[in-house]
């Protein structure tokens, strides 16, 4: 994916964590990219789904991102920071989000069945700026593909 957005904005960092999602599904994992940015706009970490590849079903691209985070940083808050993802967190990532203080969550496309926000919306603190629909329909065209291979 060619990546135009001005730089530094939300479509410039989501189209990156896309790049990631589409890695996935290349691996046959189900397309979910996310990715790790400090104030200062450094990438400090990346990750998309490797459940099926590490046999582990905490390997969410959410997951991974903020160990990848936290082992850049050396700590294990990652505050000052923004998180984004191509597809809503489910719970488990939702919980992992809220422990790591990222100020700010921002999501691609929203996850109807699993997302975390169909269950509570109280996982993640109501001080903490969730920005959601960045780049939605890119992600869901991902996923569309990726489930439309799986059920031909």
């Amino acid at each position: 994916m060619k990546n135009s957005y001005p730089l530094y904005s939300h479509e410039y960092f989501m189209a990156k964590a896309l790049d990631l999602a589409q890695q996935a599904m290349e691996e046959g994992e189900v397309p979910v990219g996310a990715i790790v940015v400090t104030d200062n706009n450094q990438i400090i970490g990346k990750g998309y789904n490797q459940t099926e590849r590490l046999n582990d079903v905490t390997a969410h691209a959410e997951m991974l991102a903020i160990t990848a985070a936290a082992n850049h940083l050396d700590a294990k808050y990652l505050r000052d920071c923004r998180l984004y993802i191509t597809l809503e967190p489910c719970v488990m990532c939702a919980g992992a989000i809220a422990w790591s203080q990222v100020d700010q969550i921002i999501f691609g496309a929203a996850d109807q069945k699993r997302g975390y926000q169909r269950f509570s919306d109280q996982i993640i603190h109501h001080q903490k700026e969730v920005i959601s629909g960045v780049l939605a329909s890119e992600s869901e065209v991902l996923l569309k593909e990726f489930f439309g291979k799986l059920r031909t």
